[in-house]
């Protein structure tokens, strides 16, 4: 069984749990991280909200049957497809689906080898 390692994402009062194989957790945090600091400077009317990362863990147990952990490469799809439905024309946006992209080809890779698509 692969290491996984969870990013919590937090946005208002939610909470995000998102199940990453442990290479590449810091990865996506840091990721997340770079979109918050950029979006602000998006000026298009189509401009998703992000939840922030607010930790990273090696185990997780969840307590409440409501909350769910999500895939990194369903989260990162997700993510990829919201940006890319941006209609942005004063900011370079190719840089950041770039870097979104980047991971998804890795995620993409990485669960391919450990055949868990």
């Amino acid at each position: 069984m692969p290491s996984m390692r969870y990013v919590i994402l937090q946005q208002n009062n939610d909470l995000k749990f998102v199940e990453m194989p442990e290479e590449y957790a810091y990865q996506l945090s840091a990721l997340n991280l770079r979109l918050n600091k950029e979006i602000a400077k998006l000026t298009a009317a189509n401009v998703p909200s992000l939840p922030l990362a607010v930790a990273e863990c090696d185990r997780l147990d969840l307590l409440q049957p409501s909350l769910q952990i999500a895939s990194g490469i369903n989260y990162i799809n997700e993510l990829e497809s919201a940006f890319a439905s941006i209609q942005e024309e004063n900011y370079p946006l190719i840089s950041l689906l770039t870097e979104i992209r980047a991971l998804q080809a890795q995620l993409e890779q990485w669960y391919e080898e450990e055949e868990l698509i």
